[in-house]
């Protein structure tokens, strides 16, 4: 999936703040360094506290003028200083040392982005990494984003909504087909209806939104070698594969299950657009090896636009200056292509 299936359209994207004891509010300053002069690029704005902004830039020694503003004077602020959309709760953490006392602000700031999309105020969000456990300290129900997203976008936008995990980049897409769950209940957590509904989901917004006519999906066995004709297992003989041959019955091109281990070398990916695994870490590795500075999560199945870096929090190197906003510049270039799609789906709903 590259370039040629993106229109070039500038768009204004919420940008959330993240963890703010990470590297979010970090690369945010540099993401706008990198994009701000360029002409096509997306404008964005950050919900955040513009004072913690203004002093991190300092502190850092990056040259990034901020600005409180509201959404609706971002697009033209952009080109000039960093636009900030004020949120009430400043930061207490320090870099590198998340404090549960941050985990209200870090919801606010994703809440407050779904009702700006959904008020016609931004056109996607794009989030920060979040710490899971800081959150959860603090009484957050969801495993992650992902599942947050989705509870939001039934809250917000009154919308059920199945999300779907996506990773994307120029080299190699993948979804996991269990998310953030302990290894040990994959297994039971499979099943056929769960392949069947998270094919459907991938073929038609890789259609709907990517504009890949007839994407080639490719399932990922559970076990070593697919499960060697059921030696080593018997999920892909009876629910992987009855999966695949539903997806193909219904007119979506999927193939599989393959054994894992050979399914990301360069030759396999070329005949495929997309690759489904069984659980998070056998299709997250291969990516992150790939394009670690390059890939985007990119939340399916949603009424909305969300983009992520595929990166977490970094504390180790919070506040140092290290921090490499590659991933981010790709979500928010992402995220402004997929906007016109979206659009074009909400209008026809």
């Amino acid at each position: 999936m590259g370039e040629r299936f993106f229109a070039r359209v500038p768009r204004l994207l919420a940008l959330t703040r993240g963890d703010p004891s990470g590297i979010g509010q970090e690369i945010a300053l540099k993401a706008w360094s990198a994009l701000h002069a360029e002409e096509a690029a997306p404008a964005f704005f950050m919900i955040a506290d513009p004072d913690d902004l203004s002093g991190l830039a300092r502190r850092l020694g990056l040259a990034v003028p901020v600005e409180a503003a509201e959404p609706r004077q971002a697009a033209a602020l952009f080109r000039h200083a960093l636009p900030v959309v004020t949120l009430r709760r400043r930061a207490e953490g320090l870099p590198g040392q998340p404090s549960a006392a941050d985990a209200a602000g870090t919801i606010e700031s994703i809440e407050m982005a779904a009702r700006l999309v959904q008020a016609g105020q931004a056109d996607a969000i794009v989030t920060n990494p979040i710490a899971k456990d800081v959150l959860k300290s603090a009484g957050f129900a969801h495993p992650g984003h992902t599942e947050f997203l989705g509870e939001l976008a039934r809250q917000i936008f009154g919308r059920k909504a199945r999300p779907v995990m996506l990773l994307w980049s120029p080299q190699l897409a993948v979804v996991p087909a269990t998310i953030h769950v302990p290894l040990a209940e994959v297994p039971r957590l499979l099943s056929f209806d769960l392949l069947v509904e998270t094919g459907s989901i991938v073929a038609n917004e890789l259609r709907d939104r990517f504009g890949i006519a007839a994407p080639r999906l490719v399932f990922c066995g559970l076990n070593p070698h697919a499960g060697e004709g059921g030696y080593m297992g018997r999920e892909e003989i009876e629910i992987v594969a009855p999966a695949v041959a539903e997806l193909r019955r219904r007119g979506i091109e999927a193939q599989g299950p393959f054994p894992a281990d050979t399914l990301f070398n360069a030759r396999a990916r070329a005949g495929y657009d997309v690759a489904i695994g069984m659980y998070h870490d056998q299709v997250l590795i291969p990516i992150k090896t790939l394009a670690f500075d390059r890939a985007v999560n990119v939340t399916l199945g949603l009424p909305f636009v969300r983009t992520s870096p595929d990166h977490g929090t970094a504390f180790d190197i919070a506040g140092k200056g290290r921090a490499d906003a590659s991933s981010l510049i790709a979500a928010l270039r992402l995220a402004a292509r997929l906007a016109p799609a979206q659009a074009a789906l909400g209008a026809t709903a």
